[in-house]
């Protein structure tokens, strides 16, 4: 246990719980990890993998991203071990168990996360009344089914075009990951005139020079097939989506899927961030001294934070839209400028302009709140 004490620092983390449940199969890991500007709000997932690090990593990261786009909430995350694709049955039951058995920690807000969506945060709201990204039905603004998170990347590709010397008409994208991000980043992208001519799942890869029929895409998505089941295209390895020539590259799935053993792999001119942590540090480094625009993650895929956070105060769809477009696209831009100013990555200047708040936001709160001494239960 004492190494996890080691990624403790000045922010955080506040909490780290290990739950467990037999009987029904729950085993799970909550990261609180910094609440001076208010409850954490971050994702549940549901993954057979997830270290105890890589939860506080995702939590960090949430931290950062609640506090850039100027919400009143801090950074958690939650992750239960398992496979994502269990029986509804099962899932519903091990969700159920695992908000019944965090009822008590106020300092944490449920969200849909990878292997979780509006109808889990149903359940978690049953039990414990604290969750966001509900179903129309219950009052939520569906996260998934209007693509919040992806709305948000397309308004940082945007400002990115400035600072680029290619445009986004005719751009060649290529999307890691056809979950809820990814799918919906095509979209947006498409209809803005870019060319999607690659994506991916877990099962492999569906390249096209000319361009992916991207409804086409969603529909056999929604029909709950691979893409490479797709006719219209390649089908290549999954990790072949690293090698495929584009002018923009979108990871939108796991984290670390970018390093520095499979950087050079990388053939592109701009990297837009959908996925939290999906780029390691050291090659983060050195995508930045290569000259290769990479939007961090907690700039670009706020939207879906942005618009939970507005769902959570009783905002309309319509208004949460509006503000993700204008936080986003402020942020990225902020993000950007500092960058070329100071002759730093735009990470340094976005974890920068997070942490700053993030301090102010401590400096007037009791410090037994947000002690950065990581509390084990």
């Amino acid at each position: 246990m004492d190494d996890m004490f080691n990624f403790a620092d000045e922010l955080g983390p506040s909490k780290i719980i290990h739950i467990y449940e037999p009987n029904v199969g729950l085993k799970g890991i909550l990261v609180v990890d910094n609440i001076a500007m208010g409850p954490s709000i971050g994702g549940l997932r549901i993954a057979p993998d997830v270290s105890v690090n890589e939860c506080f990593r995702l939590a960090r990261a949430m931290t950062l991203k609640n506090a850039a786009a100027g919400l009143p909430h801090g950074g958690g995350k939650m992750v239960i071990y398992g496979d994502p694709k269990m029986p509804l049955q099962q899932k519903q039951q091990i969700v159920r168990a695992a908000a019944a058995s965090l009822r008590n920690q106020e300092a944490y807000i449920f969200g849909p996360d990878m292997g979780t969506n509006e109808e889990c945060m149903a359940w978690v709201r049953d039990e414990n009344g604290r969750s966001v990204g509900l179903p129309r039905e219950l009052g939520g603004i569906p996260l998934d089914e209007i693509g919040a998170t992806a709305w948000g990347l397309m308004q940082a590709t945007h400002v990115a075009m400035d600072y680029v010397d290619f445009e986004l008409a005719g751009a060649r994208v290529v999307i890691q990951g056809f979950g809820s991000v990814g799918k919906h980043s095509a979209r947006f992208l498409a209809e803005q005139g870019a060319k999607i001519v690659a994506v991916n799942d877990s099962r492999g890869t569906i390249f096209n020079a000319d361009g992916l029929d991207v409804d086409a895409l969603f529909e056999l998505k929604q029909a709950g097939k691979s893409v490479i089941d797709f006719s219209g295209g390649k089908t290549l390895e999954q990790d072949a989506i690293i090698d495929i020539e584009c002018e923009i590259w979108i990871p939108a799935a796991r984290p670390d899927v970018i390093n520095e053993q499979n950087l050079d792999r990388l053939n592109t001119r701009l990297i837009v961030q959908g996925a939290n942590i999906a780029i390691t540090e050291g090659a983060e480094k050195l995508l930045y001294e290569k000259g290769i625009l990479c939007i961090p993650d907690f700039i670009s895929n706020a939207g879906g934070v942005i618009c939970a956070a507005m769902e959570y105060k009783g905002a309309t769809q319509q208004a949460a839209m509006a503000t993700i477009a204008e936080k986003v696209s402020d942020n990225s831009r902020k993000v950007i400028e500092i960058s070329k100013a100071k002759n730093i990555q735009p990470r340094e200047a976005a974890i920068q302009m997070a942490t700053e708040r993030v301090k102010k936001a401590m400096s007037m709160r009791r410090w037994s709140l947000f002690s950065s001494a990581p509390h084990f239960i």
